[in-house]
């Protein structure tokens, strides 16, 4: 057990910055999955929507460190060219 006053708020801090992480992490997720859904339907429309929203909560996980920008970069980037193949 902690034993330590710092030691103690790091433990309450991990506690909190935990449950943001979490519902940052998952609001990607479904952001992610909801451009999946929407490109295998094959609804552009929706498709383009989802990715619209999708792209600043995949930023902001990279910014927030969730996720490195390079693999919010390539994630953005994959779903934009699974949208694209619907466009024809």
């Amino acid at each position: 057990m902690a034993m330590h006053k710092s030691a103690k708020t790091r433990i309450r801090r991990n506690a909190r910055r935990n449950v943001l992480n979490t519902a940052r992490r998952s609001g990607t997720r479904t952001a992610i999955k909801k451009v999946d859904e929407a490109v295998k339907a094959g609804d552009y429309a929706a498709a383009m929507e989802a990715l619209k929203n999708a792209q600043p909560e995949i930023q902001r996980s990279a910014g927030k460190g969730l996720l490195h920008k390079r693999t919010a970069s390539r994630k953005i980037s994959r779903l934009s060219a699974r949208v694209k193949t619907l466009k024809k």
